[in-house]
């Protein structure tokens, strides 16, 4: 595990204060606090989907770098949050990457959340293979499990859960809800989830986006960059949390409730998915951290060479969050 040093300086960041809901942690949030809030026909629905989608981490109980097993309901905790590039053209594989990478860290008593986007070339060190590789080939080497052993050695702080979804999950979400209002950056020209070239073509400016055109923005990073794809990761799962809540959606909820749950895995069990209700039910703080780095060509092979300051800055920052000084005091 990497040695955990400490430095002054402390990463920019930009504060928003909202509620939870309206960010990214939708999938946990749809399943386990609207079914609550409408009724217990959804509330079984929910809790049946939550069962299909568990999915534990083999032997791993908890993280390895925990001294007992955490409880989200009076524990900070932490979330890596996996969008794979599966599709029905890709037959689902054991090799699929990981498209978006985004870790979560959960400040129980302040209520507070701290966000951090992993560009998918990010080039690290990966446990399963030990060696140093792209950060969304760690998934195909094995899984889950060595994706979040790979971030844990990244930020040297523990990962207690994971949800993956894939690109089916994120196209049926947006479908269900009627599709999203989104202002589109650039015209483009991109593979459907089928992976057809130009499948997918769209003009720039706010327009109202299905399923697989909301995909197309997603994965999209011709003329820009892995952050700034990163970036839009976020303004598209604010867009789709702004429809679910609208009282319109409210009648689709069902739907939605299947849609994440046919296409996501995770280790979190039901019940501590409703842990999350008082996060969603306060006007939180939510900090995105951003990772600096720079190009880099290694045998005709492009990564993004992660700065090693601004790494240390976010494990520093990540470390305080999940109070892990405290633990170690006690």
């Amino acid at each position: 595990m990497a040695q955990h040093r400490r430095f002054e300086k402390r990463v920019n960041r930009k504060k928003r204060k909202r509620r939870l809901l309206s960010f990214f942690l939708l999938p946990i949030l749809i399943i386990g606090l609207s079914a609550t809030a409408y009724g217990s026909y959804l509330f079984a629905k929910a809790k049946s989907v939550a069962s299909d989608s568990f999915q534990s981490l083999g032997d791993r109980d908890s993280s390895p770098m925990r001294d007992r097993k955490i409880d989200p309901k009076k524990d900070n905790i932490s979330i890596l949050f996996m969008g794979v590039d599966d599709s029905e053209s890709r037959n689902f594989g054991k090799s699929a990457r990981t498209d978006a990478l985004i870790l979560a860290t959960l400040n129980e008593k302040e209520k507070t959340v701290k966000l951090v986007s992993i560009p998918r070339d990010s080039r690290v060190y990966i446990p399963e293979v030990s060696k140093k590789d792209k950060i969304t080939h760690a998934h195909a080497y094995g899984g889950p499990k060595a994706t979040v052993e790979t971030v844990e050695e990244l930020f040297d702080v523990p990962v207690d859960y994971y949800v993956k979804l894939n690109f089916q999950a994120f196209t049926e979400i947006v479908d269900s809800l009627g599709g999203i209002e989104f202002d589109v950056p650039y015209d483009l020209k991109e593979k459907d989830s089928s992976d057809h070239h130009e499948g997918i073509v769209l003009k720039a400016g706010k327009q109202h986006l299905n399923g697989e055109e909301a995909l197309a923005i997603a994965r999209t990073r011709k003329q820009d960059s892995d952050i700034e794809r990163g970036k839009r990761q976020q303004q598209l799962m604010q867009a789709i949390a702004k429809e679910a809540s609208s009282i319109g959606s409210m009648t689709k909820y069902g739907n939605l409730i299947e849609a994440v749950g046919d296409n996501m895995k995770t280790n979190l069990m039901f019940g501590e998915m409703l842990s999350f209700y008082d996060y969603a039910s306060k006007n939180i703080e939510i900090e995105t951290l951003n990772l600096a780095g720079t190009d880099d060509t290694i045998n005709g092979v492009y990564y993004y060479d992660l700065d090693d300051m601004a790494v240390q800055e976010v494990s520093d920052t990540l470390h305080e969050h999940l109070g892990l000084d405290e633990e170690s005091k006690e």
